[in-house]
């Protein structure tokens, strides 16, 4: 496999996918700015969001040199690194709102496994998929991939981490279904995990079955687990049509809406830029989508075509369900706003994911010498 970039290749960049990405990410730091900047240190989140922004580029910079199918090669190390790293936040991790996310780094801060493990999985399940191309004839053919996702899934779930614990089932559906596994199929795998969710209801934290009532109905606890949703769909509301203007959300000022520099931060998009900004970003998102869809439609493999796939999967989840949490009709994961959120670990992981399918892309065509 070739390292290096060479200029026949980078004609082949993307400029939507590149620009989309960069312009997203620039509206993130904004938000967060203007979510984060009160107190005695206003600079402190967008500084550390800006610092991971860049340690982020580097990468990907190198993710760009080397051609993708090298990840395919290192598929099985990375998946055995990736359990690895779950597994030691359960032993090692540090809590925070009820949940054991994180490994500490001393003085480097700390960072979130589940969160690169999302783009890990995408890398391993596609080698997966290649090396067992089907034909896919029932539910059977298909359990080697369910046990693939089923160790990091159950690891993530008992940090608890619903949220990533469902982008990894959106993955996995995206992904199965591109790579040839039949509806009727997907659809009896869907079934029995309906099924199963009523068992695990004694197995949700207290916080997380509070958070599913008050989806249901915010009004049960209307000061307490309905909180979050209420303000947050005050606050979109408020900004109608052209919003409050940039930095001026009374909602934002006065810390009305729970994390909104998180989970919330597209209800500060809504109140202070209106429903025009909110078309704007939900548009770069469209187009960024796309670009990735057709990052997997010209890929030279299978391998190239399902890294595509599972990464558009994950990031579409990502906003359907964080922008749906804000106006009421999906229950608060937890699951950030992709490149918008604060969040180091988050928006490197979106970093190298878009770096990625640009590599896809890059390389659609075999070079001749």
């Amino acid at each position: 496999m070739s390292i290096g970039l060479d200029r026949r290749v980078v004609r082949n960049l993307d400029p939507y996918l590149l620009a989309s990405t960069l312009l997203l990410c620039l509206f993130g730091l904004v938000m967060v700015y203007s979510t984060t900047r009160y107190g005695l240190h206003p600079l402190v989140f967008v500084r550390s969001q800006m610092l991971h922004f860049v340690v982020g580029a580097v990468i990907a910079g190198a993710i760009l040199a080397v051609d993708y199918r090298s990840f395919a090669s290192g598929a099985r190390m990375l998946y055995i690194a990736n359990v690895i790293l779950l597994a030691a936040v359960l032993v090692a991790g540090r809590s925070s709102l009820g949940a054991q996310r994180w490994i500490p780094l001393g003085p480097l801060g700390q960072f979130q496994p589940s969160e690169f493990a999302k783009l890990a999985i995408v890398i391993t399940l596609a080698r997966h998929l290649t090396d067992r191309p089907g034909p896919y004839t029932s539910v059977r053919d298909l359990l080697p991939f369910l046990a693939h996702i089923s160790i990091p899934m159950i690891l993530i779930f008992r940090q608890p981490d619903l949220g990533t614990a469902l982008v990894y089932g959106a993955i996995f559906a995206g992904m199965l279904y591109a790579g040839g596994a039949r509806r009727r199929d997907l659809a009896l795998l869907g079934l029995a995990g309906a099924a199963v969710t009523p068992l695990l209801w004694h197995i949700l934290k207290a916080y997380q079955r509070r958070r599913l009532l008050s989806f249901l109905d915010p009004s049960l606890d209307p000061l307490g687990s309905g909180y979050g949703i209420i303000q947050s769909k005050i606050a979109v509301g408020s900004g109608m049509l052209w919003g409050k203007g940039l930095f001026a959300g009374t909602q934002n000022v006065l810390q009305f809406v729970p994390e909104h520099h998180t989970d919330f931060i597209f209800s500060v998009v809504g109140e202070e830029l209106g429903f025009v900004g909110c078309v704007v970003l939900l548009a770069l998102f469209y187009l960024w989508l796309v670009r990735g869809v057709r990052a997997a439609t010209v890929a030279r493999d299978r391998f190239g075509a399902l890294v595509a796939v599972g990464i558009v999967s994950m990031v579409a989840f990502h906003v359907f369900v964080n922008v749906g949490m804000t106006v009421g009709i999906m229950p608060i994961t937890g699951i950030p706003l992709p490149f918008i959120s604060y969040g180091g670990s988050a928006l490197m992981t979106m970093v190298w994911a878009a770096a990625l399918l640009l590599n896809v892309g890059m390389r659609r065509q075999k070079i001749l010498f």
